[in-house]
Formats: C-alpha cells, sequence, structure tokens
C-alpha cells in the first residue's frame, strides 16, 4: 500500500487519481470512475467528486494508496 500527502482537507477523487499517478488524465480518471472499476475503502465508487480526506484508502488498477495529511 502506497501513501499520498495532501496539504488541504481532503481531495475530490477524480483529482486524487491523477495526482497519484493512479491516472494518466482527467479524462481517464473520469471514465474509470464512471465504470465502476475504482474502490474507496473497500467499495466501488461512481462519484468522481467524492471528498476523500486521511485515512481514506482508494483502489484501482492494481494499486492501492492511502491518503495522509502533512
Amino acid at each position: 500500500m502506497e501513501s499520498v500527502a495532501i496539504k488541504t482537507e481532503y481531495i475530490k477523487l477524480d483529482a486524487l487519481l491523477k495526482f497519484a499517478a493512479l491516472a494518466a488524465s482527467g479524462g481517464e480518471a473520469k471514465t474509470v470512475v464512471a465504470e465502476g472499476l475504482v474502490k474507496v475503502n473497500g467499495e466501488v465508487c461512481t462519484m468522481r467528486g467524492k471528498k476523500l480526506r486521511a485515512g481514506d484508502t482508494v483502489t484501482y488498477g492494481g494499486r492501492t494508496v492511502v491518503i495522509e495529511t502533512l
């Protein structure tokens, strides 16, 4: 499991996918979320604007990242 540190209170799911290099672009992030290929805290999430906070986990493409704050 990898860690991704953010400086803000939360980050939106589509932005996290790009920030953590799980998706190559915003378009790819939007598509994979809409297709139900991304899990947040172990459950499929289709809301690309979902607010993620410290402690949340995101899984896509065989990788899992956990969000931490600085």
